[in-house]
């Protein structure tokens, strides 16, 4: 059914970015990704085609449109081709890459293992992982924090997803989601070229990838096995998406079973820990900031280890991880493709488009952030978030899609980064390159070395 509500002749035509004879914006945009995206939005700040060799997108700047495309018109826009032809090996028919009748019923058996009273149950868990690793950690010495969070909140995934906890399989998880991360970077021509047409162009990593994947099902296989096996006595998400009935009685089957698991392994872990690494780097450039949440831990906990009641008191620690995931967005885009001819805000997207929403860019619009560069956690006032417009801020995605582990990756980060504070001081490390690689996550491309210092 055609979503079109004006006459055609009351519909403004969407501005259009030709950029050079023939190849369009390809190289501009393949060269710098999220700085493209940041200037395009300046030009354009409502919507705008950009060419693309013979196709291109539609990147959407307005949150007023953003939250059209997320919530109002959500039916019309359904994930994108490019996500589904060479993400399908990783994410099958997960949350993340399905649509439709399909996406509603398993996120209606998911849901349940993510309510609020079953979310709070895994605080001991975080503070139990989070210990672990810093037992492990020495004053003075020189660590790539980005490979220590992505190894901790890795294992906190595993024991909560599968109740995992032995060391070698988590290792060779870890293993498996780099090189499946490293197939989805976004940047130069070949990869923004499978991204236009929806197809596979560089075969040799997409044999790695393929080749990670069939490790990780392997492992997932045979934690499905043994959780079916003992699903009465374990008491973790598999479990109780095994559990899982719809209202017709049916369950999962094991391939969804691993698809969500797979999916679940990704988003559950990247966000939390990707978030943390770029904390830790924005507080090591931001040191007034370090020190009084440095000051709020020593009011709020007198030395002790952070618990579940203390987060509504821990105001100044939530501040600084939400103006952190406003510079530097876990997930940086959203993708989508019109199912259908649909009008927002009185353009016209015509059916088959690519449409893009860009969290990167949008939390830079200095329409709604004063100082948009500046990391500024004060901002986050009550009443600054009662006027931001909803989708002027989205780090978690919006609309029937928001993310489903959104309240346990909040808690987790802030209950980490509370205790890892409290514990030491991060200097970064001379001589490196932070540079932000954009892929279906915001990785720091060459990790992040810092200098563990004792807690002043």
């Amino acid at each position: 059914m055609n979503n079109i509500q004006k006459s055609e002749h009351t519909l403004r035509p969407v501005p259009q970015m030709s950029g050079l004879p023939g190849v369009g914006n390809l190289i501009s945009m393949s060269a710098d990704p999220l700085d493209f995206l940041v200037r395009t939005a300046r030009r354009f700040p409502d919507l705008v085609h950009v060419r693309m060799l013979g196709g291109g997108y539609v990147q959407v700047n307005d949150p007023h449109l953003i939250e059209e495309v997320l919530v109002a018109r959500s039916a019309a826009f359904h994930k994108d081709k490019g996500l589904k032809v060479y993400a399908r090996a990783v994410f099958g028919d997960g949350l993340l890459s399905s649509d439709g009748d399909f996406w509603l019923r398993q996120r209606r058996l998911a849901q349940p293992a993510f309510h609020r009273e079953r979310i709070a149950g895994y605080a001991d868990l975080i503070r139990k992982h989070t210990l672990e690793a810093m037992a492990a950690w020495r004053v003075g010495e020189v660590r790539d924090v980005h490979e220590d969070m992505m190894r901790t909140t890795l294992r906190i995934v595993a024991d909560a997803l599968f109740g995992a906890q032995k060391d070698e399989s988590i290792v060779e998880i870890g293993e498996c989601l780099d090189v499946i991360m490293a197939r989805f970077d976004v940047r130069g021509v070949v990869a923004l070229l499978e991204q236009a047409l929806g197809r596979v162009i560089d075969r040799a990593k997409q044999e790695r990838y393929e080749a990670a994947v069939q490790r990780l099902d392997a492992i997932v296989d045979g934690v499905i096995t043994r959780s079916r096996r003992d699903t009465q006595h374990a008491d973790h998400l598999l479990a109780m998406l095994i559990a899982a009935r719809d209202e017709d009685g049916s369950a999962m089957s094991d391939a969804q079973l691993r698809d969500e698991s797979r999916t679940m392994f990704i988003a559950g872990h990247e966000t939390t820990a990707l978030s943390l690494s770029w904390t830790f780097w924005l507080l090591a450039l931001n040191r007034d900031v370090h020190v009084r949440l440095r000051e709020e831990l020593e009011h709020v906990l007198a030395g002790r280890a952070p618990e579940l009641s203390d987060l509504p008191k821990l105001t100044y620690a939530d501040q600084v991880i939400r103006e952190s995931m406003r510079l530097m967005p876990p997930a940086w885009l959203i993708q989508r493709e019109a199912m259908t001819d649909v009008e927002i805000g009185g353009y016209r997207i015509s059916k088959g488009s690519d449409v893009l929403l860009s969290q990167y860019s949008m939390h830079r619009d200095p329409r709604f952030f004063k100082e948009p560069e500046r990391f500024l956690p004060e901002r986050w006032t009550p009443e600054f978030t009662r006027h931001l417009p909803k989708y002027a801020y989205f780090p978690f995605g919006g609309g029937p899609r928001l993310c489903i582990g959104q309240q346990f990756a909040q808690m987790e980060a802030v209950l980490m980064l509370a205790m890892i504070v409290q514990r030491f001081d991060m200097e970064l490390a001379p001589g490196q390159r932070i540079v932000p690689q954009p892929s279906i996550t915001m990785r720091p491309k060459y990790g992040l070395k810092m200098r563990l210092c004792a807690a002043e």
